[in-house]
């Protein structure tokens, strides 16, 4: 599904509902933990201040090349812990910086997006409890 500014608020909350119901061996929930998912947006906010002081629409090969590096990051923290992997999986941020973050305002797109699921993982977890 594309991203839209309609549609990123509600396919977040969607994601995060998913995850919350998919249950793995005897933990529970196979939700990502708050500390993974906070490292995963603060690598994207640095990269968002720069991007913020950004004149042109088109993204610079130096905020490129960082954006790639955060794939590459996301792909090995995902690498490490399956819940990161199965959160990437289904928010679809591997393949939405891949495929689609090649101007500002899709990088901001993603931020709001990314930001969304922060906040739906705050509002229906506790800590790394369900509510």
């Amino acid at each position: 599904m594309k991203l839209t500014q309609e549609n990123y608020v509600d396919r977040a909350e969607e994601i995060i509902k998913k995850l919350g119901g998919k249950t793995g061996n005897k933990r529970g929930p196979q939700m990502v933990t708050t500390s993974k998912l906070r490292r995963l947006l603060s690598m994207t906010m640095d990269i968002y201040s720069q991007v913020l002081t950004e004149r042109s629409e088109e993204l610079n090969d130096e905020i490129r090349g960082r954006i790639e590096y955060l794939r590459v990051r996301m792909i090995y923290e995902a690498g490490r812990d399956k819940d990161v992997k199965l959160f990437l999986d289904e928010a679809g941020l591997i393949d939405y910086l891949k495929e689609t973050v090649k101007t500002r305002s899709q990088y901001l797109l993603f931020v709001r997006y990314m930001e969304a699921l922060v906040a739906f993982r705050k509002y229906y977890y506790k800590g790394d409890r369900e509510l």
